[in-house]
């Protein structure tokens, strides 16, 4: 589908992430062992054959460069399109702190002009899914609207999706208005943050909301054109994630445990890519016993795992305990040592006989690269 430019904006509310998005984005946080968040959204779009994908980060984008190098693994690494990262300009000479994303499209508009695709497909990166967007895209064009933005009607768990836009659609698949979820309802259209629109129109929002100092926020000035203009809602019926807060993060990795919805994910419309690592498999020796987890390759595995995800490179030792928990690449869990509810960002050690305890609901976060 050349017809069509991908742009993640990076531009996300990290507050609820607290420390392991400190330094780093919500796209590049392990997910699922093997993931990063952003390359569940990335790959939907070369799925249906996006080959000019640009990133507009926050300004924290080594990990992402680092995760995504050329896009070889979505087949991104092309002499022509491909994948642009681009990060905010800040003149040195410009006293002013600028806050906002607009700016960060207005200093890339010539790349956006230039683009020889004539609509766009914008996202975020923490909205979880295996969509087709190939659909998405027929129904846009077939309607006639000039947005159709994604949403997933929701039935219960209105805990899941707190602080998402919630939109409001009438009986015509019109979007009348965008409100936020705050808990309140038990029935409810939430915005999955992705849509599409013509660029021309894309390019019109960015210069009007510079022109006329509406505001400084991509997602706003989108917002804003609801009741201007033919904005339609399209209905996704497949699993959705939200990787918003702490909570949300440890939910949408626990739900990834259960077969049907792992297989839903990462294959129903295609496959979910990811940077490949030469690692060997996994060892497990005789004193490991592990049931319902997820492990990446790399490990060595002498003790006790349930119900966990764990990322390459962990070590755990003989006779630890881990049940229910997170645990990010190149952590060392010790003889002896029991985890249950909790999230290990990458590169922690810990000791012998240490005992580490969250809630399900609240689990227990460690910073990474700490001995404990």
């Amino acid at each position: 589908m050349p017809d069509i430019m991908g742009i993640i904006n990076l531009s996300e509310d990290e507050t609820a992430m607290r420390d392991i998005a400190k330094y780093r984005p919500i796209g590049a946080i392990p997910i699922a062992g093997r993931y990063r968040v952003i390359d569940f959204v990335l790959s939907n779009m070369v799925n249906i054959g996006i080959h000019n994908v640009s990133i507009f980060t926050q300004g924290k984008s080594r990990s992402i460069v680092e995760h995504l190098g050329h896009g070889k693994e979505w087949d991104l690494d092309r002499k022509k399109d491909g994948l642009f990262i681009f990060n905010p300009y800040v003149n040195p000479k410009d006293s002013t702190f600028h806050k906002g994303d607009i700016k960060n499209f207005i200093d890339q508009l010539d790349y956006i002009k230039l683009s020889k695709q004539k609509y766009v497909f914008l996202s975020r990166s923490y909205m979880i899914c295996n969509v087709n967007l190939q659909d998405a895209f027929k129904y846009h064009k077939d309607s006639g609207a000039d947005i159709t933005l994604l949403y997933k009607k929701m039935q219960g768990e209105k805990d899941k999706f707190i602080n998402c836009d919630n939109l409001t659609i009438n009986e015509a698949g019109k979007v009348i208005s965008v409100g936020k979820n705050i808990g309140k309802e038990s029935n409810f259209n939430i915005s999955m943050e992705m849509c599409f629109l013509k660029k021309s129109l894309f390019i019109d929002i960015i210069e009007n909301s510079i022109s006329k100092g509406e505001t400084m926020y991509l997602k706003q000035a989108i917002l804003q054109q609801v009741r201007k203009l033919n904005v339609n809602g399209y209905a996704f019926d497949g699993y959705l994630g939200c990787i918003n807060s702490i909570e949300n993060y440890y939910r949408v990795n626990m739900e990834l445990l259960d077969i049907e919805t792992s297989k839903e994910l990462f294959y129903k419309n295609g496959y979910i890519y990811t940077n490949v690592k030469d690692e060997p498999p996994t060892k497990y020796t005789e004193t490991a016993n592990v049931t319902n987890s997820m492990v990446a390759n790399g490990c060595i595995i002498e003790g006790t795992v349930e119900r966990c995800v764990i990322s390459r490179g962990v070590k755990i030792g003989k006779n630890a305990v881990v049940k229910d928990c997170v645990i990010m690449q190149k952590c060392s869990i010790e003889e002896g040592a029991v985890l249950q509810n909790v999230i290990l960002d990458k590169n922690i050690e810990v000791s012998s006989g240490i005992e580490l305890r969250g809630a399900s609901k609240k689990p227990l976060v460690i910073m990474k690269n700490q001995k404990i």
